[in-house]
């Protein structure tokens, strides 16, 4: 034990001061009470939420799984409790298995003399390094833990291409314990891309997260998988390119699966294009407990997917790159299969590069059901791309009662002149026609630099009653920094639906 007494030199008083002693002096009753009065079953059920906590099972999936910017250092919760007295020492590890004890390799860690001076508990890599290299003793520690496969629970390697192949030499075979497998390579030569080992078995596997490989079609990691529950590929480049036929034969072996996120790098070429809209007739694959599903590459590769995946899930994260058109008939019947359309609210966001459209179930201010991104291209063809989404999905907008359009960086400093921004006529017809596709929106909430697009589109300088855009609001309000030089035209669009009989109040924030 060695190794976790080193590990423990901190001291530990903050957590002993409560024990107590016949030689201590008596002190006045407080409300507070030691630790240590709890009994066994009561002292475990604190530790085992205390773990829960420490090793962020309630983090955002991504964010652990995936990778994300928490390190896994949580994995050493227990090794400092085990030195506060005997009694915790010994119920610690009599629960072992309860409390999902782990050895934790990782940056400096000694791992030679950690496996000869540790108990045989279950093992836990973590390698993440964030520049291309790693110390020698750091590679001869992962290598030496990625021997004792029957012992390895998670790993996790963010590497580049040469230190992989380092390591990959001893990944394959059977993993009979591992339960999250998370691998990121980086390298800016094509050439270097590496198959995945088609040996490599692991049976009791949980969450899978593959960056930079070739996937062999028939790998044995796919398609035993059958306990996994969480999903991720980023395939890097066209050769490591694979049909959504083949994904979805991955998919069928994976019946629990929860959270899927399928993201290319890269635009398919136009046989590839064409053969997307045509895809081959297979049994729907279904996925009764997917509810998380991202996607980022071309709509008629997403659009070829959905139509053989069922049912739809409650969350859709979707990123078009590069873009100008977005064909997606099968999503739509894809998501009115399941979906409630039960929306209450929408924001479109906007930054110099990028646009993207988030909407909300009724209720919920943070978790969105629909996240769709388009990115490639300045500000006047990223409205354009919106006002094209927004038509795409405009049957679920029906029951939408607020509407955003908000700037995704304040700090962008943009201003209502900027030339970006200037009205013509084809902005009108685009920003008409984003609106057009929500009848009952009650307050709509816009950023200080889209004023004078939206002032405009809603007719008053034709000189008619703006009453066919928003028949329902109630609220106008434009914020963000600088002066806007549309007050008057907004005062005259809210005259004129007062005049009519539909009241509007109009608010700066």
């Amino acid at each position: 034990m060695s190794y976790l007494a080193s590990s423990s030199l901190q001291s530990t008083e903050g957590i002993s001061q409560g024990s107590m002693s016949e030689s201590q002096p008596q002190r006045p009753h407080t409300a507070s009470a030691s630790i240590h009065i709890l009994d066994d079953d009561s002292l475990l059920n604190v530790l085992y939420l205390y773990c829960l906590f420490l090793l962020g099972k309630d983090d955002d999936r991504e964010d652990y799984f995936v990778g994300g910017k928490r390190q896994w250092v949580g994995e050493r919760w227990w090794y400092k409790l085990t030195h506060v007295c005997q009694r915790w020492r010994n119920l610690i590890f009599r629960s072992a298995s309860y409390l999902s004890l782990s050895l934790l390799c990782t940056k400096g860690t000694p791992v030679a003399d950690m496996l000869a001076h540790s108990p045989p508990l279950p093992l836990v890599i973590n390698y993440t390094e964030d520049v291309p290299g790693i110390a020698v003793e750091d590679e001869e520690g992962a290598t030496l833990a990625l021997k004792k496969r029957h012992r390895i629970r998670r790993v996790r390697l963010f590497m580049p291409f040469v230190t992989r192949q380092k390591l990959f030499a001893v990944i394959e075979g059977d993993y009979p314990v591992l339960e999250d497998l998370i691998i990121w390579s980086w390298t800016r030569d094509d050439m270097t891309l590496v198959m995945f080992p088609e040996t490599f078995h692991a049976p009791h596997l949980r969450h899978l997260a593959l960056v930079g490989f070739t996937l062999p079609i028939g790998s044995r990691l796919l398609t035993t998988a059958v306990r996994l529950v969480t999903l991720c590929l980023v395939i890097s480049h066209p050769s490591v390119y694979f049909p959504p036929n083949t994904l979805l034969q991955w998919l069928s072996f994976m019946p629990q699966l929860e959270t899927l996120n399928i993201k290319f790098l890269f635009l398919p070429n136009r046989d590839e294009e064409r053969q997307l809209t045509h895809p081959p007739v297979m049994t729907p694959v279904t996925l009764p407990n997917l509810h998380d599903f991202s996607f980022q590459g071309h709509s008629t590769y997403l659009d070829a997917l959905v139509l053989r995946i069922t049912p739809c899930p409650e969350k859709l994260y979707i990123c078009f790159p590069n873009q100008r058109t977005f064909p997606v008939p099968r999503l739509l019947r894809f998501m009115n299969t399941t979906w409630n359309l039960n929306f209450e609210s929408t924001k479109f966001k906007f930054s110099r590069f990028r646009a993207s459209m988030v909407v909300y179930p009724r209720g919920e201010a943070e978790k969105y059901a629909l996240s769709v991104i388009v990115s490639g291209g300045e500000l006047d063809w990223l409205v354009s791309y919106m006002a094209q989404i927004s038509n795409l999905f405009s049957q679920i907008f029906s029951g939408v009662e607020h509407l955003a359009l908000e700037l995704e960086d304040e700090e962008d400093n943009w201003t209502s002149e900027e030339p970006l921004l200037e009205y013509n006529g084809l902005h009108r017809i685009e920003w008409r026609q984003l609106l057009s596709s929500f009848r009952n929106v009650k307050t709509l909430r816009i950023a200080n630099v889209f004023v004078k697009g939206v002032s405009h589109c809603l007719g008053l300088d034709g000189g008619g009653l703006p009453l066919d855009l928003l028949p329902e609001l109630q609220e106008f309000t434009y914020s963000g920094r600088g002066k806007s030089g549309y007050v008057p035209v907004l005062t005259s669009f809210i005259d004129a639906r007062q005049k009519a009989g539909r009241p509007i109040t109009l608010t700066r924030c």
